[in-house]
């Protein structure tokens, strides 16, 4: 079995202060493609983003992850279970849940032995929808900057797995009745301190610390400061998804 890997409970703080959330537009697509709203599963929960909006509809969630430290920091509602469990070994019923949802994370899992407990956990005719979000547009100049620290400067240091995020999930296995899903968008009005604090909150980024001492965040600050000063600039991340319905 592949080893489960927690790569965010060193920058929790960090990951619930600067991570993107995600647009109402998504949820509505996820909710016209549900049958029943009693019971969701959002898996590999972190801070609780998606959660939080999965309460507003359901009668019950269930929110899973194995950062004992991200849980701890994730945003409670009276509706919401938090559990520390792995994907592929919870202690939920057969036939539980009407939705399941993995956020920015589809890609670190055991995959076929997630896949195992999704189809055991869930209703027939659940949904299950996996998302992402691709690296960051903003300006040419920024872009730039950005690019070129992803590929040159932490491009060794991510795990693996990245590469799912990067071809949008299109080279994991989909044993779903899959649907055709929308390009969603996450935009964001942000200052220079936001930046580097997003940044800073990138697994790749810890594993550089880990291995060199020193944080390769610096490298780009001067530049970025130079391209954003005390300016606020528009920051869009675009939205992957993979849906289908459990049979």
């Amino acid at each position: 079995m592949k080893d489960i890997k927690d790569n965010f409970s060193n920058q929790a703080k960090a990951y619930a202060q600067f991570r993107p959330s995600y647009p109402s537009e998504l949820f509505d697509f996820i909710y016209s493609r549900c049958n029943r709203f009693d019971k969701a599963w959002d898996c590999a929960t972190g801070n609780g983003q998606a959660a939080i909006e999965l309460a507003k509809r359901f009668e019950e969630v269930s929110a899973t992850d194995i950062s004992e430290r991200q849980i701890s920091l994730a945003e409670k509602a009276h509706n919401i279970d938090y559990r520390i469990c792995p994907a592929h070994n919870t202690p939920f019923a057969d036939d539980t849940f009407d939705l399941i949802t993995v956020a920015q994370a589809l890609h670190w899992f055991a995959i076929d032995e997630f896949y195992n407990e999704v189809k055991r956990v869930a209703k027939s005719g659940a949904f299950f929808a996996a998302w992402g979000y691709s690296l960051m547009r903003c300006n040419d100049e920024i872009d730039a900057i950005v690019d070129e620290f992803y590929t040159n400067v932490i491009g060794p240091y991510w795990d693996a797995e990245r590469k799912h995020v990067d071809d949008e999930y299109s080279s994991l296995p989909f044993p779903f009745d899959e649907v055709e899903c929308p390009t969603f968008h996450i935009k964001y009005n942000r200052s220079y301190e936001d930046l580097i604090g997003y940044f800073n909150s990138w697994s790749s980024v810890q594993h550089y610390i880990n291995q060199k001492g020193t944080n390769p965040v610096q490298l780009i600050a001067e530049p970025l400061k130079h391209a954003i000063g005390s300016n606020i600039v528009e920051v869009t991340f675009p939205i992957f998804m993979r849906g289908g319905y459990v049979k």
